[in-house]
């Protein structure tokens, strides 16, 4: 069976997340990817453990299977040359270097279109190749000053960071859906061109009915805890023994949690009768459902609500989650092979070309002899 992108070569300058990730996407689906990085140091995130593996830690595994890796010197004449001879015969580069740096290698998408016309290049940043470029691109940095930790927590804390750096997942993403497009567009113009991704954009992309929100109103949204701005309920609860997750998004499975719950008459109410009521009598609501699911533990309404088709569950964690995916037959972990720790499995499904490969994330320079011998002696006709 054909792999979806079988034949295409991603030359891969990128480290941490956010490049990484894109590329290890399309590794995924069958993209031949050679990663470039620094001798003896490697991708920063070889560094970034606990937990270790055997290729480096926990946190380069999961952007970095399947890919070769390569050792190369980008101020070494001889490996520069090896760093060229790569990105004239691939179809994609993904770098995520501080803007104009490769440039000024004379590896910028410039150079390399000369020699490479169908180039699909990819540039990673923070804040973009203008004003924002020397502002340094991290994911903490973004989500503080991106709005994103604004409307995270609690109302009455400080605000708060997303327990994974989202934005990076966020902008890989980007980068792989900016690739993929340009691919195709290739088909009829014959030629690449650079895609430009950056973590600020993409995260105010993302922001979705908060930015809207702001744009509509003037207002600036605020933290909110787990209550939605504009449903209700669609937040935790407290039961008996503790909380779970409702979500109603509309007035039919309201009333349907009204009755679960014993209390029809709410549905009725003229302070709950539609979603914008609710919404404006939140407090008065949640007290009336709290009393209500105080009655009974969790175990009790999940599985009621659930067959009344009331969107509820527990709120658990990384490890329940997993579980209950491998109980709803959606089969998340993967073997990447010997020597390698389970990974996430590719998260779409396809019916005819299905991601079945899968390899462990390469050890620095694995691929150096086998690279070097292959790009050295093939290069691509502008």
């Amino acid at each position: 069976m054909t792999a979806l992108l079988d034949g295409v070569v991603v030359a891969d300058f990128s480290r941490v997340l956010a490049g990484p990730l894109a590329t290890s996407m399309l590794a995924d689906l069958g993209a031949t990817v050679v990663k470039v990085e620094r001798p003896l140091v490697g991708d920063d995130t070889r560094h970034w453990g606990p937990p270790w593996t055997e290729s480096s830690s926990a946190y380069f595994d999961c952007a970095n299977r399947s890919k070769e890796s390569v050792e190369l010197d980008l101020d070494d004449p001889a490996d520069h040359a090896v760093a060229m001879a790569l990105m004239e015969s691939a179809d994609v580069v993904v770098e995520n270097f501080r803007p104009g740096a490769l440039a000024a290698k004379g590896l910028g998408y410039t150079d390399v279109a000369a020699r490479n016309r169908g180039v699909v290049y990819c540039s990673i940043s923070g804040f973009g190749s203008r004003e924002g470029a020397a502002l340094p691109g991290y994911d903490f940095l973004v989500q503080a000053v991106g709005g994103l930790m604004s409307i995270t927590g609690p109302e009455d804390s400080e605000p708060s960071k997303v327990g994974v750096a989202l934005v990076d997942v966020l902008t890989s993403k980007d980068a792989v859906i900016g690739i993929l497009a340009a691919l195709n567009e290739r088909h009829s113009s014959g030629s690449g061109q650079h895609i430009e991704v950056n973590l600020l954009s993409s995260l105010l992309g993302s922001l979705a009915n908060q930015s809207s929100s702001y744009l509509a109103t003037g207002t600036v949204p605020g933290r909110m805890g787990n209550r939605h701005p504009s449903i209700a309920p669609y937040e935790t609860l407290h039961c008996q023994d503790g909380i779970i997750a409702v979500c109603c998004g509309n007035d039919g499975q309201f009333g349907r949690l009204a009755q679960v719950i014993g209390e029809p008459r709410l549905a009725a109410d003229p302070r709950f009768a539609s979603n914008a009521d609710r919404v404006a009598n939140r407090p008065e609501l949640v007290a009336e459902l709290e009393a209500a699911l105080g009655t009974h533990p969790a175990a009790h309404w999940i599985p009621a609500l659930t067959a009344a088709g009331v969107p509820a569950g527990a709120v658990g964690d990384i490890g329940s989650a997993f579980r209950l995916a491998a109980d709803l037959g959606l089969e998340p972990r993967v073997d990447v092979g010997p020597h390698g720790i389970n990974q996430v499995r590719h998260p779409i499904t396809y019916s005819r070309t299905p991601v079945e490969t899968y390899r462990r994330p390469p050890r620095l320079g694995e691929h150096n002899d086998a690279v070097r011998a292959r790009y050295t002696q093939k290069t691509r006709t502008p």
